[in-house]
């Protein structure tokens, strides 16, 4: 989590991603922000994340992007 957080961090420094749950729905985060982010952390992890994947359920919170990294690691 701790690797995720510093991705993030330099992507959209002044977001409190370790304690904020509703980073979409909340308004915290647009789309310019996700496409920050999709590509940090496609670079961080050599995953790719597909259309599919990108909905508010998987970028609202540090938690969710981990999980949906740690699972398209996995494939």
């Amino acid at each position: 989590m701790k690797e995720l957080l510093s991705v993030l961090q330099k992507t959209k420094a002044d977001v409190d991603f370790e304690t904020a749950s509703n980073l979409i729905d909340g308004g915290i985060l647009d789309s310019f922000d996700i496409i920050q982010i999709i590509s940090a952390l496609n670079e961080a992890y050599d995953i790719h994340i597909p259309a599919a994947e990108i909905i508010p359920a998987n970028f609202n919170s540090a938690g969710a992007m981990l999980a949906m990294v740690n699972r398209l690691q996995d494939e």
